[in-house]
């Protein structure tokens, strides 16, 4: 096979291949066994016509497509493996010669990883974090663990009040016709989460149990229902029933019941490291953000749009596996939020941006500092990974290899390294 790569662009470039008619004739051959048990031939079993026969009847360009099919794919991956390029979308492959006793000519129109000039990163300053924990951190803090051990007590009478849980019967109208989606039976909704339209839990406050009320709200301009966006609508509800926190007191037996501490007095001491502990590991997180954002904007690299695109496509999974765990998913947060789809692109847009500038940034110094990634690197990752998820770190070996995901987790690893050398050797202003 010969292949050869010929930049065009900025990031994208022809790689075109040629693969002889040796390898041609031989994917004939695996098309042929593979479309003739497909046919049927009078006075011939199926799978049984002689190839002479079939391709009499149905000529030998019948197998060029499925002979294509079994060659382009290992073929672009060897191509791109001897021209040292990395793609970062798939290939616009234009086949320009294929016939039987031929070679078997084609080029594909590549997008690849960017180069990128680095600037200054080595000897950068960073701000200094102050990690004291003050009296009013810690009774926040105080007051956040009293709310996580409140107990939910049913209200039998008396109205609605912000932060209640509340189970309510819902149905919406516009100009007095229900629309689609607009109804739920006995829905839990925690009144000030900003779960639904604004205005409408609002209006629940108030609201007493068995009460049924008209709620008026309008619909946002940028509403993913067309039909919906910016219509006053209004909102049948009844109120089933209404759950209060009751908050634990703040004494020795709150201690007792939420740590390993006999008097409130231990506890806060510990409470205490421990949020001085966080803040420490937030400053560290804060610095080493601050740095690789300054050696990024320091750095000269230009981004396809199919990298920004693809980075969205992994945050939009990222941000549902957040959903799910909370027991919702997209609709319905597109439906709670007022947001569609391309609305929650554009929103994270820049963020997307930011990741794939500095990852690329970050594997340039990985490469300028030589910074590898060893065997041993590797090993105490996947055990790192093993006792988070409970597997052996062969079985987690395993399961990488087959979805090729070592490549990934080598190249994680060697920019954890340039993020530590960046802040190796960086300055406190």
């Amino acid at each position: 096979m010969k292949a050869n790569w010929e930049k065009i662009e900025k990031n994208v470039g022809v790689l075109n291949v040629e693969i002889e008619a040796e390898q041609v004739a031989q994917a004939l051959d695996k098309a042929f066994k593979k479309v003739v048990q497909k046919v049927n031939v009078p006075g011939f079993r199926k799978g049984k016509v002689p190839r002479s026969i079939f391709e009499a009847r149905f000529g030998v360009e019948s197998l060029y497509q499925d002979a294509i099919d079994i060659l382009l794919p290992e073929a672009y991956t060897q191509a791109v493996d001897e021209t040292d390029i990395q793609p970062v979308d798939r290939p616009d492959v234009e086949v320009e010669q294929f016939a039987k006793g031929q070679p078997f000519k084609f080029k594909a129109k590549v997008t690849v990883k960017p180069e990128v000039k680095l600037g200054e990163y080595k000897g950068l300053e960073a701000s200094a974090a102050d990690t004291e924990v003050t009296d009013e951190e810690l009774n926040q803090e105080l007051e956040r663990l009293q709310q996580r051990h409140a107990e939910l007590v049913v209200v039998d009478e008396g109205p609605a009040q912000q932060g209640d849980m509340t189970v309510i019967d819902f149905e919406g109208f516009l100009d007095g016709v229900p629309f689609e989606g607009g109804k739920g039976d006995h829905f839990s909704l925690e009144l000030g989460s900003g779960s639904f339209i604004p205005g409408f839990e609002d209006q629940v406050v108030g609201m007493n149990i068995a009460e049924e009320k008209d709620v008026n709200v309008t619909f946002p301009e940028n509403y993913h229902a067309e039909n919906l966006a910016g219509k006053p609508v209004v909102f049948k509800v009844k109120l089933h029933e209404i759950k209060r926190k009751n908050l634990p007191a703040l004494d020795d037996e709150f201690a007792k019941d939420v740590s390993e501490f006999d008097t409130l007095q231990e506890y806060k001491q510990d409470l205490a490291a421990k949020l001085k502990e966080r803040k420490e590991k937030d400053a560290e997180t804060a610095r080493e953000t601050e740095l690789v954002d300054k050696a990024s904007a320091n750095a000269e690299v230009e981004i396809p749009d199919v990298m920004i695109d693809n980075e969205i496509n992994q945050m939009k999974q990222e941000f549902e596996s957040r959903l799910r765990m909370q027991g919702m998913n997209l609709d319905l947060y597109y439906q709670f939020s007022g947001q569609d789809e391309a609305a929650l692109t554009e929103q994270m847009k820049p963020d997307a941006a930011k990741r794939v500038r500095n990852n690329l940034v970050l594997e340039a110094v990985a490469e300028a500092e030589k910074l590898d990634v060893t065997d041993e690197d590797v090993n105490s990752e996947l055990d790192n990974l093993s006792k988070m998820y409970g597997r052996s770190a062969d079985e987690l070996r395993g399961i990488f290899a087959a979805n090729g995901y070592m490549d990934t987790l080598s190249t994680d690893l060697k920019v954890r390294k340039a993020v530590k050398f960046i802040v190796d050797n960086s300055k406190t202003a």
